[in-house]
């Protein structure tokens, strides 16, 4: 990673943010790819890299992020998707009509469909760069599903459907992406302590610590919630071991969600 560039979708806050630090910090140069420009702007100036305003859905915005780290004068190396959204629905809700199609699209649009036009655009530039080793590697890129991509939950139809998508799309990925020396691995977090719990508490009867407790009853061990910053320190080592290639890795604590 040390004076390598690296672009990360989703980066102004969350597990995105978590990412781009823990690369910054292993002297990556990252571009910040988000569409939050305050924080994006604020989190690519504290670890030394860029922003670019990016809609993870627009071919051009995607392009012009790589293409930021492309210019940076560092061989693009690594590209890690974090963007995506949520959406609560049934397949038929309770009140009987059926799930909403516009949703539905805007959770694939976003989920699946943004994270393979980043990855498309990074392998497409990690080509034109030189091998960093005699195997011939020229770049890993490193997806985010969800456990609930495995096992989801009532209600969770849109989202499920996307984070299944993306753990589809892994080994054939890694296959297609290994005649130019690029790795394809994919991370399938639990429930992480990030900033939607705090804005699901303020809407709720629970407060903030209630429902992370709450949350954290079905964890195996250790009973809480995973830290943003430990699912970077796993796309850093899963960067870091050469031989970690078309992997689907669940990042949950043991959770193994029940349908309620």
């Amino acid at each position: 990673m040390n004076n390598t560039s690296a672009v990360v979708t989703g980066a102004a806050s969350g597990l995105g943010e978590a990412t781009a630090r823990v690369l910054a910090q292993a002297g990556a140069y990252v571009v910040v790819a988000d569409l939050n420009d305050e924080a994006g702007k604020a989190v690519a100036d504290s670890i030394g890299g860029s922003f670019a305003h990016t809609d993870v859905t627009d071919p051009e915005a995607v392009q012009d992020a790589v293409a930021a780290a492309a210019a940076s004068g560092r061989p693009l190396r690594t590209a890690v998707s974090c963007a995506g959204i949520g959406f609560a629905g049934r397949t038929i809700n309770r009140d009987g009509t059926p799930h909403d199609l516009g949703a539905f699209g805007r959770v694939i649009a976003i989920n699946l469909t943004g994270t393979f036009n980043l990855m498309r655009l990074a392998a497409a530039a990690m080509a034109e760069t030189e091998p960093a080793d005699a195997d011939g590697q020229r770049g890993v890129i490193i997806n985010t599903s969800s456990v609930a991509g495995i096992e989801g939950q009532t209600g969770q139809l849109a989202y499920s459907a996307s984070k299944g998508g993306i753990i589809g799309m892994t080994v054939p990925a890694a296959r297609d992406l290994s005649v130019i020396g690029v790795r394809v691995n994919t991370i399938c977090p639990g429930l992480i302590n990030t900033p939607i719990y705090q804005s699901i508490a303020a809407g709720g009867r629970h407060t903030p610590e209630e429902l992370l407790a709450k949350l954290a009853e079905p964890v195996v061990f250790p009973k809480r919630l995973g830290r943003p910053e430990e699912f970077g320190q796993l796309v850093k080592s899963l960067i870091e071991n050469d031989y970690m290639n078309a992997e689907v890795v669940r990042f949950d604590g043991g959770i193994r969600f029940q349908p309620k």
